[in-house]
């Protein structure tokens, strides 16, 4: 190579570093301009910290709402009892109740049960055989499986289904029993009172079932409940409600972004359009920033619209950040010019390093 050829490459080679070295310095400003402290997410509590918290105020909370759970189950339809005569253990048998509320006994017949307490069922039945067979009966009455105390657990839960209690639960323990919370949970939980629910066959409902005045959405705030010792928050849930933790919302970044995908607005946090974009790792060096879109969906009608917005701006200071909603999306589109410019370059540094390797 002569000295001139060789000259010319290394002015190449020191113009392609320059600029190469220019296009990472605007990266590294525009993207220290979205996280300041140079941490990848704002400080948004996990649902991971959140069911922590919910197993501490179990624990805590365990003794303030223990008088909750102190009523004894009452006998509904469909379950099963175990049934002991101990002056005649002939007469010991396994009764499931019907969804008359009744059970059928030998010599006894049918004999109705629901809504009684297991107790309350013992006493009529040392009633029916005194009158009859056994002088001094002794019964007993064991609920074996119990089908008629069901709650309902939906949402954003990790093991969401249908419950069996014996009594009264607190709204802490019913989340428990369903694994704790799920990733995309809400800083809320609904608490559907059952007031229609009957579990009780024919027997009385104004005497056993939920009252109508509770027959309405009890809404509790997941924060409140988990962060004060307050055991009038651990409302008890009861045989018929239907627990539901609605899911938070979330908004996407796509295009050119570092990390492209959708983000949990945890707690339903608001989260502003410089946030978000920190959550995906700030633009790539081949975005077109000030061509950004937002694109926003009408909850009511589900039309998208597209709303222009030039981050460059954002990121400067001289545009507002706004917030977004649930479902919202932030497109930012790739240029062409600079993507062209950014192959040229590299193009460039690879024929500098290999004139350099070659001199050497």
């Amino acid at each position: 190579m002569t000295p001139c050829r060789q000259k010319h490459a290394v002015r190449a080679a020191q113009a392609s570093l320059s600029l190469s070295f220019w296009l990472a310095a605007s990266i590294a400003l525009a993207q220290g301009s979205v996280n300041p402290s140079g941490d990848p997410s704002p400080a948004l509590q996990t649902a991971t910290e959140m069911n922590q918290r919910l197993q501490e105020a179990r624990g805590t909370l365990a003794t303030s709402t223990a008088n909750t759970q102190g009523d004894e189950t009452r006998i509904g339809a469909e379950d099963l009892l175990n049934i002991a005569v101990f002056e005649a253990p002939e007469m010991n048998s396994a009764a499931r109740v019907s969804a008359s509320g009744e059970i059928s006994l030998p010599l006894l017949g049918a004999v109705h049960a629901a809504g009684l307490t297991p107790g309350e069922l013992e006493s009529v039945l040392k009633t029916r055989l005194r009158g009859t067979y056994l002088k001094d009966p002794h019964v007993g009455v064991f609920v074996q499986e119990l089908q008629s105390h069901p709650i309902s657990v939906v949402g954003a839960v990790k093991m969401p289904g249908v419950f069996q209690i014996r009594g009264a639960k607190p709204v802490i323990e019913v989340l428990s029993m369903a694994q704790g919370l799920a990733d995309d949970a809400g800083d809320t939980v609904l608490i559907m009172r059952g007031g229609e629910f009957s579990a009780w066959g024919n027997s009385d409902p104004s005497e056993h079932a939920p009252s109508q005045s509770n027959s309405a959405i009890e809404e509790i705030d997941l924060k409140k409940l988990l962060d004060s010792a307050d055991s009038s928050l651990n409302v008890p849930v009861r045989p018929g409600d239907i627990v539901k933790v609605p899911r938070a919302g979330i908004v996407y970044v796509v295009g050119e972004v570092q990390k492209p995908g959708g983000f949990v607005l945890q707690n339903n946090e608001n989260i502003s359009v410089l946030q978000a974009l920190a959550l995906a790792q700030g633009p790539t060096h081949t975005s077109a920033i000030g061509r950004s879109r937002l694109i926003r969906t009408d909850p009511l009608t589900g039309k998208r619209k597209e709303i222009p917005m030039n981050l460059g701006k954002i990121l400067a200071g001289k545009a507002p950040d706004a917030f977004l909603q649930p479902k919202d999306i932030v497109f930012v589109p790739n240029s062409a010019a600079k993507s062209v410019l950014y192959r040229g370059s590299e193009a460039a540094l690879q024929t500098a390093a290999g004139v350099a390797i070659y001199r050497w």
